[in-house]
């Protein structure tokens, strides 16, 4: 199982929030290249990037961050965050992101999301965002009445590469995650999920990796590596294969 640690950019800064509210943040790193770069050195495959500003602008807002995350690191970088056309897709990805992730879109305008995987073979991710059960977008800010599973099931045949799926009242409140959903979610789908939200412990990355047949490829962390409560050289082990 693959471990991604979350460096989510505002205003430039590595930052976490609470339940998505950009009122409720920490700042962890003002470099956010540097921290990239430690979470490589350290042996993370992935980095998992999310322009926090940018999901909430509906367009790239943190560009400088992101290159230099990419430049900094030699592992592969998804991003989400403000993607939203066609042309901010194939942007990314020239840019050296290696897989783009589609949130608001893909509830929006999910014939985009099967066009970009059309043209973009394994480097476009699905990003489900859920409240109660059912799909937040536009930053988390609005509620729809469309249930995460609905969502996931639409793009069953269009060549994902995978569903995040966040359960946002777990997120950055070190509440543990939400296994049992994301199990039951990835059980239904033949998409690989990566869970995320809520991870605060060596228990969680177990729990989850328990599950791993249901589906589950991966696992989001953010404020629980920072904050020292998860040790990184011991997540990576618990998740090796």
């Amino acid at each position: 199982m693959i471990l991604y640690p979350a460096i989510d950019l505002k205003d430039g800064a590595c930052v976490r929030l609470v339940r998505g509210e950009m009122t409720a943040v920490t700042v962890f790193n003002t470099d956010p290249a540097a921290q990239a770069k430690a979470f490589t050195d350290a042996g993370c495959a992935w980095i998992h990037v999310v322009d926090l500003n940018g999901a909430f602008a509906g367009q790239p807002v943190n560009a400088a961050a992101v290159e230099g995350i990419v430049a900094a690191t030699k592992v592969p970088v998804q991003l989400g965050g403000g993607i939203r056309d066609m042309a901010t897709i194939a942007l990314w990805l020239e840019k050296g992101v290696r897989r783009v992730i589609l949130g608001t879109v893909a509830l929006r305008n999910p014939a985009l999301v099967k066009e970009a995987c059309l043209r973009f073979p394994g480097q476009v991710a699905v990003g489900i965002d859920a409240r109660g059960g059912f799909v937040a977008v536009e930053g988390w800010a609005e509620n729809s009445e469309v249930t995460a599973l609905d969502l996931a099931l639409r793009f069953e045949d269009a060549g994902v590469a995978a569903i995040i799926y966040t359960d946002i009242d777990r997120d950055g409140l070190m509440g543990g995650p939400n296994v049992e959903a994301t199990a039951a979610l990835a059980e239904r789908l033949t998409t690989p999920v990566i869970a995320s939200g809520g991870v605060a412990s060596l228990d969680d990355l177990r729990a989850l990796k328990a599950r791993a047949a249901s589906g589950i490829e991966g696992v989001i962390s953010g404020r629980a590596l920072y904050d020292g409560r998860i040790d990184l050289a011991a997540a990576l082990d618990v998740l090796k294969d």
